[in-house]
C-alpha cells in the first residue's frame, strides 16, 4: 500500500518538474533565438551602429527604386517577405552578383555596399521580423 501510495504522490510531482523543464528550455531557445538577431531596436526605429549603416547604404543606394519605400515590393520583389527566408549568405551573394535575369543590378563595385552589406541585411531583416518599423532611422543612445 505504501508503494501505491508513493507512486501516487510522485506522478504529479514529475510532471510538474517535466513542464518546468520544458518551460525553462523554451525560454531559454527564444532568448538564444534573439541574442543571435543581426541587429538591435528601440522603440522601431533607434538601432545599432551597423544597422544604422545598412539603412544609410539603403537610403544612398536609392533601393527604394524597386523595391518600395517601405521594402514592400515595386518593380522588384518585397524584401519584407523575401528576407524572411532568404539567408545571410544568399543575400550577399544577391547584392554583390547581382540577379541579371530577374533586372538586380549588381553592387559589388560599390564599396559603400562592400563596406556595409551587413548592415543592410540586418536592416532588412529586422523589416521582415516586423521590429524595424519604416521610415527615418535613428542611432540608440549610448
Amino acid at each position: 500500500m505504501s508503494r501505491l501510495v508513493y507512486l501516487v504522490m510522485t506522478i504529479p510531482i514529475l510532471t510538474a518538474a517535466a513542464l518546468v523543464a520544458n518551460r525553462t528550455d523554451s525560454t531559454a531557445r527564444a532568448a538564444d533565438q534573439a541574442s543571435k538577431a543581426p541587429y538591435t531596436v528601440q522603440d522601431g526605429n533607434k538601432v545599432d551602429p551597423k544597422t544604422l549603416d545598412g539603412w544609410k547604404t539603403w537610403r544612398a543606394l536609392a533601393c527604394e527604386r524597386c523595391h518600395g519605400a517601405e521594402q514592400e515590393g515595386a518593380v522588384g520583389p518585397s524584401l519584407v517577405t523575401s528576407l524572411k527566408t532568404l539567408s545571410k549568405e544568399d543575400f550577399h551573394t544577391t547584392v554583390i552578383d547581382g540577379r541579371a535575369e530577374k533586372g538586380m543590378p549588381p553592387w559589388g563595385a560599390s564599396d559603400m555596399m562592400q563596406k556595409n552589406w551587413e548592415g543592410l541585411y540586418a536592416y532588412l531583416k529586422g523589416r521582415a521580423d516586423g521590429n524595424i518599423k519604416p521610415g527615418h532611422l535613428f542611432a540608440m543612445a549610448q
